[in-house]
């Protein structure tokens, strides 16, 4: 089983292009993103979070079941679901406000050391900024991180990091316990505090990570397609041609579709990671692209079913 460990939020999307067009719900939130394209992809999955007794958080461990994630760590109480509002640009690339004051998913417990039968267990997004929940999620992937495949997805939302100084040294501290780390470009340059690095820079920036734990740095990179970055070599595939509605829930989508190719491939484990080929990596980017694209053609984080997937890899 993989665990993902993070917050469940609901994003309030635009439907319509006018001024005054109305907001409608959308189920988000990137780690549990990340658990329901682990499920639809048929990966045994749990996922870890406090979630609401509200309506909303009804409807958000409602998805769940029906994406196949199992709610076993899931803590519930009365506190009000975190609202993300959403705005889109022109290309369908999403910016957000958030009102997360006094909502669940910030006052979720430690579990305690997970379960024998997990293999990894993935983090990212607000999770790991807002107190006090951020240091729960923190001790777990540190303990972890010990035995198992650990994953971070930063996933910066910059707006929230009121020190980024000291969110970057606390980012750097968690490196030695991270198996394999994704990030987009943008999120790679933010985190170096180099907001003008070129690509080459940001590769650069990538090995300097790797030399500090992770077996890899996987690298979102938009319209450009997905990259990833080891210790000896780099690997790119190009973007999969698609209608974009809108991008939100896409770095989640390569986060579970990733995680999910390891699964299939049976390379759940840093030592294995570290291990892939060229044309291992080639097909997991490619596998994870094309997940993330379907996402993209449609409204909201909706990560591809399993068959979905399929056939698009064979069309």
């Amino acid at each position: 089983m993989i665990v993902v460990a993070g917050e469940a939020l609901v994003d309030m999307v635009p439907v319509g292009d006018d001024e005054l067009t109305p907001l409608a719900p959308k189920l988000g939130g990137g780690p549990y993103n990340v658990a329901v394209a682990l499920g639809r992809l048929d990966v045994p999955t749990g996922f870890l979070s406090r979630v609401s007794t509200d309506h909303f958080g009804e409807q958000l461990v409602k998805r769940l079941h029906a994406s196949g994630v199992s709610t076993d760590l899931v803590q519930r109480g009365p506190e009000n679901t975190t609202l993300a509002v959403v705005g889109l640009a022109e290309d369908g690339s999403a910016r957000y406000a958030f009102y997360v004051e006094g909502t669940a998913d910030r006052l979720v417990e430690d579990p305690g050391p997970l379960a024998e039968g997990v293999q990894a267990v993935s983090f990212g997004t607000l999770s790991l900024v807002l107190e006090p929940g951020a240091s729960v999620y923190e001790k777990v992937l540190r303990r972890e991180g010990k035995r198992l495949l650990t994953a971070l997805d930063p996933n910066i939302r910059a707006g929230l990091i009121a020190d980024p100084g000291a969110y970057r040294e606390r980012f750097a501290s968690w490196l030695p316990d991270v198996g394999l780390l994704k990030v987009s470009v943008e999120d790679a340059r933010w985190l170096a505090d180099a907001e003008n690095a070129t690509d080459a820079d940001v590769i650069e920036i990538a090995r300097t990570w790797i030399s500090q734990g992770p077996a890899a740095v996987v690298l979102t990179k938009g319209g450009d397609g997905l990259s990833v970055i080891t210790a000896t070599d780099q690997v790119d595939v190009p973007p999969v041609t698609v209608d974009v509605v809108d991008t939100i829930g896409a770095g989640d989508t390569v986060q579970g579709a990733l995680l999910a190719w390891l699964h299939d491939h049976d390379a759940l484990d840093t030592g294995k990671v570290r291990a892939l080929s060229r044309d291992e990596w080639t097909e997991a980017l490619t596998y994870a692209g094309a997940a993330a694209a379907i996402t993209c053609s449609r409204a909201g984080a909706e990560p591809p079913f399993a068959s979905e997937l399929t056939a698009a890899l064979a069309g």
